[in-house]
């Protein structure tokens, strides 16, 4: 949520990409107004069809970010209003388990690799760390005064997390689930990305406008780089095919693609009010950007260029994605679907 409006506007800016949508009026999910390779805004539509919504329990409250592990057909969802972790077997689509106990869950990352999945309890200030055998809690690390976003290192076996309230990024030892460094970047942080081909972590520093980068080896800060025309970056997803970075801000509704070879900001997007979460579809060079008020957008990154291939108002609340890279199915968490909590299922048309 953008802070700089005064509380009675925020209340009623979730309404405005409604409206705009009902009488034909100029949406935030505009047309791309900057930037080498952005093009103009595509029809408003998503090139999805209604797979299922499948019910997922607990109360409608809020949900927040998930992640697929594709090897075991899991889906982790944080249901943030509820303090849970939701299980989701994609394959039989249907909830394994709730697992109870993790405060304000806001982030969870799954590594198959290290057979766990790791979730941010923003109300206890901690990592929960769960045996993806078992799904059950293992152990529980502290971390900052507000766990958010995670990101795994695997080269130094390492898990960074951003701590937004306290302006660092916290490091686990995931063999040792101890904390084994702090980094200081600066200002309130939004997501935190790992970048396999730099082998380096990045960070959104979203009360400065900057982009972090952190060597995991050193765990020093390598390099901060300016953002042009970013307003509370908060929303951070890694393309590594591309070498591109898609930040999403919350302040000014715009996503923001910036290119990790040349360090330029190569295109800029006008996106749904307050942008929360991307999912990239690798295969298809598609970058899904969710946003507060239920617009959707869609991207396609190709060749140093990227198009706005088409957006929707998919639900309230969809703020929410996540992507089977197999099955190419796409996976929106619902809050209040009808007074319950709901997960939306789509897959790519076959036109």
């Amino acid at each position: 949520m953008n802070k700089n409006f005064p509380e009675f506007f925020q209340a009623f800016r979730p309404y405005t990409v409604v409206l705009c949508l009902l009488f034909g009026l100029h949406s935030p999910a505009g047309a791309a107004d900057a930037g080498v390779g952005s093009e103009k805004r595509a029809p408003d539509t998503l090139p999805l069809t209604l797979i299922a919504d499948v019910p997922l329990g607990g109360r409608p409250t809020r949900l927040d970010y998930e992640s697929y592990d594709p090897q075991r057909h899991l889906l982790f969802i944080a249901h943030l209003g509820d303090s849970a972790l939701i299980v989701f077997d994609t394959q039989k689509q249907r909830v394994v388990t709730r697992i109870p106990g993790i405060s304000k869950v806001h982030g969870v990352l799954v590594v198959p690799e290290l057979g766990r999945v790791y979730a941010s309890a923003a109300g206890t200030n901690e990592i929960v760390v769960i045996d993806e055998d078992s799904l059950k809690v293992v152990t529980r690390v502290p971390a900052g005064v507000y766990p958010d976003g995670l990101a795994y290192a695997p080269e130094v076996r390492r898990l960074y997390i951003s701590d937004e309230h306290g302006g660092t990024d916290t490091v686990i030892d995931v063999d040792a689930n101890q904390v084994v460094a702090t980094i200081p970047l600066g200002g309130e942080v939004g997501n935190t990305q790992y970048d396999p081909v730099s082998r380096h972590i990045f960070a959104n520093v979203q009360t400065r406008g900057q982009l972090v980068e952190i060597d995991p080896g050193t765990n020093t800060v390598v390099d901060r780089i300016d953002l042009p025309g970013a307003l509370e970056n908060h929303g951070l997803l890694i393309m590594p095919s591309q070498r591109l970075a898609f930040i999403a801000c919350q302040g000014n509704h715009k996503l923001l693609v910036f290119s990790l070879t040349s360090h330029d900001l190569v295109a800029t997007f006008d996106v749904g009010t307050d942008p929360d979460v991307l999912a990239a579809d690798e295969q298809r060079g598609w970058v899904y950007v969710a946003s507060e008020t239920g617009v959707v957008s869609l991207f396609e990154a190709r060749d140093n260029t990227v198009r706005h291939l088409g957006e929707e108002l998919l639900a309230s609340k969809a703020h929410v994605v996540a992507v089977d890279p197999v099955t190419h199915r796409v996976y929106f968490p619902l809050e209040n679907s009808r007074g319950k909590t709901m997960l939306r299922i789509m897959q790519v048309r076959a036109d």
